[in-house]
Order: C-alpha cells, then sequence, then structure tokens
C-alpha cells in the first residue's frame, strides 16, 4: 500500500504533494514500483495534528481520485475518519475506506462502508492525533488493541460490511510509546490469529528514529525494511509504506525464505 499525503503537515512528506500535478506524479511512481493500492489522505494523523474541515478534506481527496480514476485501474483506498469524506471518495471510484479510529470518530462510518460495499482498514487509537501520545501507558498492550478491534469488526459486520472485506491495524504510533509498538510488532501473530488480514504501517515512524537515534524521518528507510520482513516472517500480508520499491523487494524475499519457495511476480 503506497502512501499518498494530499497534506501540508504529515510527519514525514508533508507539503510534498499537495499540488495535484505532484499527487499524480508520486502515484504514478508508486504503481510503476509495484504498489498494490493506493492510500489517498487529506488529513494528517500524526501525533498532535490538528483536525480539518470536511469540504478542505473533500477538496484535497476527490479530485485526485478522479484522475487517478480516469488513467488507472489500481485499487484506491481513502485514508479518513470521515463518513462525508469516504462516500464522496467511494463515488469518485475508491475502493477501500481506512478508518484511523476503527469506526470511533464518525458513527456514520459503517453504515458508508456497507452501503458503498466497501473494503474497510479498522486501526486501533486511542483518541484524537491532538491527543493521543498523552497517554500511552496499557496493562496489556496486544490484548487490549486485539480486543478493540474485535469489537470494531463486530460492529462493522453489524451494520453489513462484509466479513471478507474487512482487515485490521494495530496502529503503530498511535497512541503508543516506542517500547509499546515494539511490543505490538514482536506480538503481531495475535492479530494474525483473528483470521483477518492484518495491515502494518510501520514507515519512517518515529518509533524507528528513537530505536536508531534518526530525527529525520527520510533516515528511516532501512528501519522500515526491517519491520516489514519480521511483519512478513510474522504472517503480515500488507504494508503501509512511502517507498513502495524497497519495501516491495524486501517483503517479497522475506516471503521466499519463509515459503520456501519462488514468489510469483507479475511481469
Amino acid at each position: 500500500m503506497g502512501i499518498l499525503n494530499l497534506t501540508p503537515d504529515s510527519f514525514s512528506d508533508g507539503g510534498c504533494f499537495v499540488d495535484p500535478d505532484a499527487a499524480l506524479v508520486q502515484a504514478r511512481r508508486m504503481i510503476a514500483e509495484g504498489a498494490a493500492l493506493l492510500d489517498i489522505g487529506g488529513e494528517s494523523t500524526r501525533p498532535g495534528a490538528a483536525p480539518v474541515s470536511v469540504q478542505e478534506e473533500l477538496d484535497r481527496v476527490v479530485p485526485i481520485v478522479e484522475r487517478l480514476r480516469d488513467e488507472s485501474d489500481i485499487p484506491l483506498s481513502v485514508d479518513t475518519t470521515k463518513a462525508e469524506v469516504a462516500a464522496a471518495a467511494m463515488a469518485a471510484g475508491a475502493n477501500f475506506i481506512n478508518d484511523v479510529s476503527g469506526l470511533q470518530f464518525d458513527p456514520r462510518m459503517a453504515v458508508t462502508a456497507a452501503d458503498s460495499d466497501a473494503g474497510l482498514f479498522l486501526m486501533h487509537t486511542r483518541g484524537r492525533p491532538e491527543l493521543m501520545q498523552r497517554d500511552t501507558a496499557y496493562d496489556d498492550l496486544t490484548g487490549e488493541v486485539v480486543g478493540f478491534l474485535l469489537q470494531a469488526v463486530e460492529a462493522a459486520q453489524d451494520a453489513g460490511v462484509r466479513c471478507e472485506a474487512i482487515s485490521i491495524d494495530p496502529g503503530i504510533g498511535f497512541g503508543k510509546d516506542a517500547v509499546g509498538n515494539l511490543q505490538l510488532l514482536q506480538q503481531v501473530e495475535r492479530l494474525v490469529e483473528t483470521g483477518y488480514p492484518v495491515l502494518l504501517g510501520t514507515s519512517r515512524k518515529s518509533f524507528i528514529g528513537q530505536v536508531l537515534k534518526l530525527d529525520n524521518p527520510a533516515e528511516r528507510l532501512y528501519g522500515t525494511l526491517a519491520s516489514v520482513v519480521m511483519g512478513v516472517a510474522r504472517g503480515v500480508q500488507l504494508f503501509r509504506v512511502h517507498d513502495v520499491r524497497p519495501a516491495r523487494e524486501a517483503a517479497l524475499l522475506a516471503w521466499a525464505v519463509r515459503e520456501g519457495e519462488l514468489p510469483v511476480i507479475p511481469d
């Protein structure tokens, strides 16, 4: 899953793709590098980020979804916690909704996903981005994450979302400290054991910088790749990344080692 941030304030590439033409160039680059899915976001969810209005998010996201759908059949995901934005993106040609709130922030999101027959990514977080890092203490972090996600899955299914349309995400960096993020990666098999596909988003995140003493997110590629390889080894199926080609190649080789066979790679 290639990340396409249309925001001025995302933690790693904020402002790089605000211009629609620059966003399209980046999208085409990620497609050429082998992305299987593009995740398009119009509101930063980095720790401390301020919310934006529905209209501003719509103005950023919908035109890019429309233009990408006109020129490519690659699956598109909209990274939003607002049902109105999700519905508009789906109408414009998106295929998936990536709700980092796990259905917490907008009570209409589950029905929106069901009505549009969207694929749905459900992520664990603790509070909104501007507040989520204020409390990162847990008695049983992985158990709480799994329990939260299974409740979100149940709510989605109760609203009519198909079971096979749902994937789950532990929410690395969302309401967790560095040690907590490492524990989640160490124990990610517990999410895999739920039977739902697992999406892992570690790309360039601050815990990698804390481990490797790298303040600049752009310098965290190698740490990101290590987390991708470890995720594959533990059964994770989906990876949300800024650097598509390196992550894809690392994942393919890790999968080949895990399975003891050559991967089938389309020409």
